[in-house]
């Protein structure tokens, strides 16, 4: 074929979601149908950032050879075939000029050998908007090389059970994750009716609502808050266009106003809110100084825990409204749902993503576009100078339209009060 490409390698970085085998087989297998070698690397980045000539890199440790026997019946599979790890080889590159800086481009100079040392023409990358970053950085650092010098095409394949990705209706993993998020607050909701008392479940998400959203949605919970409801009126006075502080007391105090709805007009004592761990962001800079951050610069939200941080002010300020005590449990939900068994629609939408990456690369002849699917899984392909800030190099978060048909749905299943 007039592609040219004889070994594709396969890369999948940042957090699991369900039906990755799916996209990480369908793809390999497109390519080994056609007479493709293929190579899984192992742990995302992990080993191609610290390549050194004089240490090759290891099959079994840094990368796998694919074939046909092995990914026998993996598409359903849990877990991660060939591993992932959050090492950014663009950490250091953050505008085109640091691409004439030998030390910030370091990384990605290793990561391109690293794949040449293998003798990969092609590269599947598999990932959130980080990877997607790191993905155009290393398409941008192969621009920048010499003329004549081999070229490798990428490709990238959105993932994320955030569905926050710009250019995609659903990303592959969102609705089982949403499905075992769900389940877990039906579970709660039983709990806090028998007990008479109340959940606040922080959920994964990043930071937009799309997880918290369709896990409230999917398991019928009381209430769901994420910051496309942070309006102004809950904002603290000194929040700015670039830096937006939540008023946490008015936050709470929205919270139980519904707790007292409920048990003085529908006498129901009991109830699971769901939080967004995207609200992390909007506390102030005392709360979070020293939460840490990972390469890509987000908080660690888990050290945040926004579930058991309202779930103490709503007790304390129920029982400063009313006089009476009530019980109001805090948690964490999102880990669970990252390698639950996919889901039938995550399983198809991860197998034409996975398809789609082949064909991108071998029938297109692409390279720097993002496989997208709409409508009945119509495949179609997005440059990444759309996704992608060309002076920034970051790309732009999809919140959910305050206002939108998704955003009334919540609102209308949820128990809600006139403000």
């Amino acid at each position: 074929m007039s592609h040219g490409i004889k070994k594709v390698a396969l890369l999948f970085s940042g957090g699991p979601a369900p039906a990755a085998n799916a996209v990480i087989s369908t793809c390999a297998i497109s390519c080994i149908n056609n007479g493709i070698d293929v190579v899984g690397i192992k742990h995302g980045y992990s080993s191609l950032i610290d390549y050194n000539p004089e240490r090759p890199l290891e099959e079994g440790k840094d990368y796998i050879e694919l074939n046909e026997v092995m990914l026998r019946r993996t598409r359903s599979k849990q877990g991660i075939l060939i591993g992932t790890a959050r090492s950014n080889p663009g950490k250091f590159v953050s505008s085109p000029q640091d691409m004439n800086d030998a030390d910030k481009v370091a990384p990605l100079k290793c990561t391109y050998e690293g794949l040449r040392s293998l003798g990969v023409d092609a590269l599947v990358s598999i990932g959130g908007d980080d990877t997607l970053k790191t993905a155009n950085k290393f398409k941008l650092y192969q621009d920048s090389l010499p003329e004549g010098s081999p070229r490798i095409p990428v490709v990238h394949v959105p993932k994320t059970i955030d569905n926050d990705y710009m250019g995609i209706d659903f990303t592959f993993g969102y609705f089982t994750a949403v499905e075992t998020l769900g389940t877990e607050i039906r579970n709660l909701h039983a709990d806090a009716e028998a007990g008479r008392a109340y959940f606040m479940v922080e959920s994964m998400g990043r930071s937009a609502g799309w997880l918290a959203y369709g896990a409230a949605i999917s398991g019928e919970a009381t209430m769901v808050i994420s910051v496309e409801d942070i309006t102004d009126d809950l904002l603290l006075p000194e929040s700015t266009p670039n830096r937006k502080i939540m008023d946490v007391d008015k936050l709470t105090q929205k919270i139980v106003r519904m707790m007292r709805y409920r048990q003085e007009k529908q006498g129901k004592e009991y109830g699971v809110v769901v939080l967004a761990e995207g609200l992390a962001e909007y506390l102030s800079d005392d709360v979070l100084k020293d939460v840490p951050r990972d390469d890509h610069g987000h908080i660690s939200v888990a050290h945040v825990d926004l579930g058991k941080m309202f779930a103490k002010r709503a007790a304390a300020e129920y029982q400063r409204q009313t006089g009476a005590k009530k019980k109001v449990t805090g948690l964490q939900l999102g880990y669970e749902s990252r390698c639950a068994r996919p889901h039938a629609f995550d399983v198809l939408l991860g197998s034409q993503l996975g398809v789609g990456a082949y064909r991108a690369l071998c029938e297109k002849e692409h390279n720097g576009v993002m496989v997208s699917v709409s409508g009945q899984l119509d495949l179609h392909y997005v440059d990444f100078e759309k996704l992608v800030d060309p002076a920034t190099l970051v790309t732009v978060v999809r919140f959910i339209p305050p206002g939108s048909d998704f955003h009334k749905l919540a609102r209308f299943l949820e128990t809600s009060i006139n403000d």
